[in-house]
């Protein structure tokens, strides 16, 4: 055998020993904090802090603003005010939040010696003192005088009242006590802004763990859908653009023959086995521990039972369309129409997807054609769901059905002007090449930009191809395409990729029609 394959089985093994410690430790986290191990009173909507998980916590948030307080456990000032607080922060944080994703309110107890440093950087001379700033700017710490400060002390915020009020003067909002859910929202367009596609970074990987929610919480993972459902993991594990939901595919993917055994189906014992694993898969976080958060940036409608989930996923299939490599098109294109046909459980969507996907007559060889061939398909939905909708008025009167992209995101997408009467994308003369180039910018660097500003995309450089993964979805072949994939993005395999990479190039690929 190859040095590169016993390369990749030693990979193999380190990753599964990891992913076993890990689950250990989630484990053991767990215990500690059903036996009161130190967690938040549960009726709690401020987000405890230490100096451990500041940087991270803030770092990580989707949410546009923070407030910080700084406290002391023994101030009974401090414990009077905690009220108070806490009622503003039921408006912000959680998945029940009225107004999600807007500010993140965040306390952290100077009493404790751990965070006497991180008290001291923010020069904190009584409490509560509360900070107000863009999450990702606390990490700079915060001094008196300081010119042009982006962290600014919130000076008139001793009630839950006056504390509302301030921010909304901030903000320019008009948010109460009494709001309900999309209430006083001040939703942004996403028709003349092509940059709000950043915030959807959030929704895809909501989108993500939400679909392997539904899966597990529905039991949909059966002997003949098994096939299916490796594939896709294996697309995610490559092309997800969020990196975390990449590594916590690649866990799933190598322990999948522990989650999920092919014996699992056998009649004598598929439902012991169905709940085992139910609960052994519900442990793993497919995109963090923090995700799903219960609600959508980008993706947020004006009505609750809009928009959410479906515009989720839709992003995330045109962000691996736009990702991957020419001989991998095929392979991502079985994939998510598989995907889709075995477990989206809307019954009408799940079928017409699926009519689109059988009128295909040929394999995909450029990836080029899949992105338009996806982008056409998201379109004939639009153009059916808008007739629906129009006559059941059941759509988003804020984000109504549309043909995509709209002339203010893409003017040269188009061979001519749009006259009034053109309701159709069959009307329009389309500049695919136009088309597929605003499709690589918008779901591809504009969606990642904000995790890259944010540090929080690897830079990967070189890809891992699915040449080796297309021909079969055996136990064997999965976890050596986790380890494959795992060894590309890292830099410590650079050398190993480099010659991976150099090798496939020299073979000739192998095509499936399946």
């Amino acid at each position: 055998m190859s040095l590169v394959y016993w390369i990749l089985i030693l990979n193999l093994w380190i990753l599964k020993a990891r992913s076993l410690q890990a689950e250990s430790r989630t484990v053991l986290r767990e215990i500690g904090n059903n036996n009161g191990g130190g967690g938040s009173d549960p009726k709690d909507y401020a987000v405890e802090l230490n100096v451990t998980n500041f940087d991270g916590v803030l770092k990580d948030t989707p949410a546009t603003y923070a407030i910080v307080e700084f406290f002391a456990h023994w101030c009974p000032a401090c414990r009077n005010y905690k009220p108070h607080y806490e009622k503003v922060a039921r408006l912000f944080n959680g998945p029940d939040a009225v107004h999600p994703g807007i500010i993140l309110m965040t306390r952290v107890d100077c009493a404790l010696k751990i965070n006497t440093k991180l008290c001291d950087k923010f020069s904190v001379g009584h409490y509560p003192m509360l900070f107000w700033g863009p999450p990702a700017k606390f990490s700079a710490g915060w001094e008196p005088n300081q010119a042009k400060a982006e962290i600014r002390v919130i000076d008139d915020g001793r009630t839950a009242e006056r504390l509302l009020n301030w921010i909304n003067k901030q903000i320019g909002s008009s948010y109460g006590f009494d709001d309900e859910k999309f209430e006083n929202e001040h939703l942004p367009s996403n028709i003349s802004d092509p940059g709000q596609i950043a915030r959807a970074i959030y929704d895809v990987e909501e989108a993500t763990a939400t679909a392997f929610d539904i899966i597990v919480e529905h039991k949909m993972i059966k002997s003949e859908t098994r096939a299916s459902l490796i594939k896709f993991v294996q697309l995610l594990v490559a092309h997800h653009p969020s990196r975390r939901c990449r590594k916590g595919s690649a866990e799933v993917l190598v322990n999948f023959d522990d989650l999920c055994p092919l014996d699992t189906w056998s009649s004598d014992r598929h439902d012991v086995a169905t709940n085992d694993m139910k609960g052994v898969l519900s442990n793993f976080n497919i995109c963090g521990k923090e995700v799903p958060r219960g609600y959508w940036m980008f993706c947020r409608g004006s009505k609750n039972d809009t928009r959410g989930f479906s515009c989720g996923l839709w992003v995330l299939m045109h962000s691996l369309s736009v990702r991957i490599e020419d001989g991998e098109s095929h392979f991502a294109f079985t994939s998510i129409c598989d995907f889709i046909h075995n477990f989206f459980i809307c019954e009408d969507c799940r079928q017409h997807f699926h009519e689109m996907c059988s009128s295909v007559t040929s394999p995909f060889k450029k990836a080029r054609d899949f992105a338009l061939w996806l982008w056409s398909a998201h379109n004939q939905v639009n153009e059916r769901l808008m007739k629906e909708e129009a006559s059941m008025k059941t759509g988003d009167p804020k984000f109504p059905k549309i043909i995509w992209p709209p002339k203010q995101l893409c003017p040269s997408c188009y061979h001519y002007s749009q006259s009034p009467k053109d309701k159709g994308s069959k009307q329009i003369d389309w500049d695919q090449d136009e088309v597929f180039k605003f499709l690589i910018s918008y779901y591809g660097n504009t969606l990642a930009s904000l995790y890259k500003e944010k540090g929080l995309l690897a830079d990967d450089g070189k890809k891992a191809t699915l040449d080796d993964l297309v021909a079969s979805t055996n136990a064997v072949v999965v976890p050596m395409g986790a380890a494959l994939a795992i060894a590309l993005a890292s830099c410590a395999f650079g050398a190993l990729a480099c010659y991976w990479r150099s090798q496939q190039k020299n073979r000739k690929p192998r095509r499936s029609w399946n």
